[in-house]
């Protein structure tokens, strides 16, 4: 049945011989990226052994069986494990992303509402802020916008993991679900007859680039500088320290006014205008290969919603993978991993039918 898994097999044991040569890792490069491959292989190799190990002792089982009928539950035993370690390798062969381990820039950009859509655009954050606290990631603010009522008309946070991950527990691999529109329902603060009001904010998210994973010609850049300024335009700062870079070959924009010096907002405009660039490249590649790779939606269009906030009834909908369940409260207090768990269950469904 996994004939082919022989070959991953043989690469492991390749890497291991590798990465076992002290020369291999005076190229910390090249030695990171063998590490990375041998960590992917690892779980699949493990599970394949134990799958042919089962097979083998259930081969033995049934043959005592045959005389001693004792040995019966024990060939009734293994079926079950054999069933459950098929399905685990099976699940571990499907295609993986591979920017599944890097890490995110997450953007928030307030949309139709008006300050109610700013408001939820701050509750956003918050639930991303302490989702990744309770999984033991860091955040980082890199450049934010506010409203007059406290929340945000646009936010960039930069979300990194602490350490070696586990294969599919990266951050771009659990949180790249969590791009598109994201519709709220409630009665805003500022309504004063209790109606129930629609809004949206959007959510975009990018794996966070390295300087290795994007190439960008200084003379394709155009930067401009201007002084900060905070809520109802107010000067907050007198020099001009705040950053915007255009990337002119595709017009792409990064601004960070956040940071008290020019060349630190210029630093953290520069990462972000890397992750959009790596996105586009990406998205660019995939294209061309046909990959059915879910687009994130850049437009803050309630009528292109993944997701709905219902605080009256308590209630979270994700319209992609129909998953629906009545702890709203919970949910934007950072417990996203059910939420989070269907789509990555719906996408791995969806892989494997395809494979």
């Amino acid at each position: 049945m996994f004939e082919a898994v022989e070959e991953l097999v043989a690469e492991h044991a390749d890497l291991e011989k590798k990465l076992a040569d002290p020369s291999v890792h005076a190229d910390q490069a090249n030695a990171r990226k063998l590490n990375k491959r041998y960590a992917e292989l690892t779980p699949i190799v493990a599970t394949y052994r134990s799958w042919k190990q089962t097979g083998d002792d259930m081969e033995t089982a049934r043959e005592l069986a045959a005389d001693d009928p004792d040995f019966a539950a024990e060939v009734k035993e293994l079926d079950k494990q054999r069933e459950e370690l098929t399905e685990k390798l099976r699940l571990l062969l499907i295609p993986r992303d591979p920017s599944d381990d890097k890490d995110v820039i997450l953007e928030i950009k307030a949309g139709a509402g008006g300050d109610e859509s700013a408001l939820f655009a701050g509750d956003l954050l918050r639930m991303y802020l302490r989702y990744a606290e309770r999984v033991g990631w860091k955040t980082e603010i890199i450049d934010a916008t506010e409203s007059e009522l406290g929340g945000y008309k646009d936010v960039q946070v930069a979300v990194k993991t602490r350490g070696q991950t586990e294969p599919g527990q990266g951050v771009w691999a659990r949180l790249k679900y969590e791009g598109g529109v994201h519709r709220v329902q409630r009665v805003p603060a500022t309504e004063s007859q209790g109606r129930i009001h629609t809004s949206a904010a959007g959510v975009l998210v990018t794996p966070e680039a390295e300087e290795v994973d994007v190439e960008i010609n200084p003379n394709d850049l155009r930067i401009d500088v201007y002084r900060s300024s905070g809520p109802g335009g107010q000067s907050v700062n007198t020099t001009d320290s705040a950053v915007r870079i255009t990337h002119l070959p595709t017009g792409v924009v990064a601004s960070c006014q956040n940071e008290k010096s020019q060349l630190q907002n210029k630093e953290q405009a520069m990462r972000i205008l890397r992750s959009r660039l790596l996105a586009m490249a990406q998205e660019e590649a995939e294209r061309e290969a046909a990959d059915a790779r879910r687009s994130q939606v850049r437009t803050v269009d309630r009528s292109e919603k993944i997701r709905t906030y219902n605080f009256p009834e308590n209630r979270i909908s994700d319209h992609r993978v129909g998953f629906k369940a009545y702890n709203l409260d919970q949910v934007l207090d950072g417990d996203l991993d059910a939420v989070i768990q269907a789509c990555v269950d719906a996408d791995s469904a969806a892989k494997l039918a395809a494979a």
